[in-house]
């Protein structure tokens, strides 16, 4: 636990390097005095701490949109800017602060209380390009499993951040007091750092830190690249196991066929619902005891997932009656996949008959230390995991796996040829995220015309449009209607309307629903270039997929 801790810290004072936090230091270069850094950095450590752990909790107790706490810290940045630019707002300001605290004005806006107030601000607004350490207490805390130990390693983290910070801060007054010129300028300075608050505050309303972030990262790529590798370290991985208190599956879980003769494996994890359950009641892989069990991790959207469900269907539609039970664990990529409409309307579409469970707070992922989509576990008669596969691919393997199963639970006459038709993958271009958490910059995709950016997806305006170079034979989109009306967009490769997907008429696609919509079908995989122009302002694009 010391070596996480140390690891957290450091891991911290790093972070203020990274391209994520740049846009946001403005603030701090601009909060120097006697007593307003202080404020700032215990404003910052408590309340950083605090709500990285508990925001989750918060906002599904009081029902208030997380967004709202965002734009407040907004509003307080910008509130600050306008103190320093304008004194009489200023005078007013202290005048509040004072009524509601019963603490001297001269305490408050630009001292310890104002800065322990720009400090709380700064914790909402702060967005450190997270490594496996925050990840892995951020994963914990999101399904309210927050310990003593998630505390004190958060704390260590913030500790950390917020050396570099005041170091920033102190300078920077030093620097005002000790050099005459900036001691005569200092009334036009501190109404320069009120223009710079208000304008970066601005800026983080309209996602340009975001936006500079992407800038930063493009033009210089190899720029913090290196910040988070240091988590990685054996020891310290192994640490992270412990503060989730379980033991990971996959130390454990053997990959070949000959383990099947020479080890049971492991319990497997109990299944946990975050959902509800689609096709069947709720089963417990308890009450399932004596069957051959196969527990597939999959989202509807997901198009590697989507082209394993054949071999799933027609395993259920060959073995169902032998002992074989498929289970269908739908862990979404996207807000929208948690919607049991949506979810059903997709296993309608697909024509899955098994069992499925949604796990939309991810319970059952992290019961079996899953990582991927698609993934398959299967389970013999007595609840052991004997073999696991991840991705695509190796269909006839997984079928002599059932059919060994199920002779092991005592079926007769099972037939021993598989036929299972390989599914041969031509992508060279990698899955495509238009959302500005989980986007990676890249020179092959160029946006034209006015687009808003959220965390999750991209929305085009009427008007605009998109290019894309990629190298596949074919091209998927996952996006959905951003309200009532659904969406249009015209798709070329390379400037001509051709090669249709399967949702694709005559270049057009319409976007009725919230689902992985096929544009492109090449006869032969290239390098293309694909153009999408928009019709309307209708549509939220998630992500590119490849074939």
């Amino acid at each position: 636990m010391i070596l996480l801790i140390t690891f957290a810290f450091f891991a911290g004072i790093v972070t203020i390097l990274s391209p994520c936090i740049l846009p946001v230091l403005p603030v701090i270069l601009t909060s120097g005095g006697k007593l307003r850094p202080l404020g700032v950095i215990t404003g910052f450590i408590s309340s950083f701490t605090f709500f990285t752990l508990f925001l989750s909790t918060i906002v599904k107790a009081i029902g208030i949109p997380a967004d709202f706490l965002r734009f407040f810290s907004i509003a307080i940045i910008a509130g600050f800017g306008l103190t320093l630019l304008i004194p009489q707002f200023q005078l007013l300001t202290e005048k509040l602060f004072s009524k509601l605290t019963g603490i001297s004005p001269k305490s408050t806006v630009n001292g310890f209380g104002g800065g322990l107030l720009v400090g709380a601000s700064l914790s909402l607004l702060w967005t450190p390009c997270v490594g496996p350490i925050l990840a892995s207490v951020i994963s914990l805390a999101i399904t309210g499993t927050v310990s003593l130990n998630s505390i004190v390693i958060m704390l260590a983290f913030s500790l950390g951040t917020s050396i570099p910070m005041f170091l920033i801060m102190a300078g920077g007054q030093n620097l005002l007091t000790r050099i005459p010129w900036l001691v005569r300028k200092s009334p036009m300075i501190q109404k320069t750092f009120g223009v710079i608050m208000i304008v970066t505050a601005i800026g983080i309303l309209f996602n340009f830190d975001r936006r500079f972030q992407t800038f930063i990262i493009t033009k210089f790529p190899n720029y913090g690249a290196g910040l988070t590798k240091f988590e990685t370290f054996t020891p310290v991985a192994n640490e992270l196991q412990k503060i989730k208190n379980r033991p990971s599956p996959k130390k454990d879980i053997l990959n070949n066929m000959n383990n099947l003769l020479q080890t049971k494996g492991i319990h497997a994890p109990e299944l946990i619902p975050g959902g509800v359950w689609l096709n069947s009641d709720p089963l417990t892989l308890e009450s399932l005891r004596g069957k051959v069990l196969l527990i597939d991790f999959w989202t509807y959207s997901c198009i590697n997932c989507q082209r394993t469900l054949p071999y799933l269907k027609q395993w259920w539609t060959k073995y169902q009656d032998k002992g074989l039970v498929i289970i269908g664990v739908h862990s979404p990529e996207f807000e929208f996949e948690k919607n049991p409409k949506n979810v059903a309307k997709a296993i309608s579409d697909f024509g899955i008959k098994y069992p499925v469970m949604q796990d939309n707070d991810f319970s059952t992922w992290r019961a079996y230390d899953n990582n991927y989509w698609p993934a398959k576990y299967f389970i013999d008669k007595d609840g052991f995991i004997r073999y696991s596969h991840f991705g695509e691919g190796d269909y006839d393997k997984s079928e002599k796996v059932i059919q060994q199963l199920l002779e092991e639970a005592g079926v007769k006459n099972i037939q021993s040829v598989t036929d299972n038709p390989e599914y041969q993958i031509y992508s060279k271009t990698p899955e495509t995220y238009l959302g500005s958490k989980r986007a990676v910059p890249t020179k092959n995709l160029k946006f034209q015309g006015s687009w808003k950016v959220t965390d999750e997806y991209a929305i085009p305006q009427k008007g605009s449009s998109l290019t894309f170079n990629f190298e596949s034979k074919e091209v998927f989109l996952v996006t959905q209607p951003s309200g009532d009306r659904p969406a249009k967009l015209k798709v070329f490769v390379d400037g001509k309307m051709e090669n249709f997907g399967e949702d694709n008429k005559n270049g057009i696609v319409t976007v009725d629903s919230a689902r992985l919509y096929k544009l492109i079908n090449l006869s032969a995989p290239g390098k293309h270039e694909l153009r999408l122009e928009f019709e309307d302002g209708n549509a939220q694009l998630f992500a590119f997929t490849f074939g």
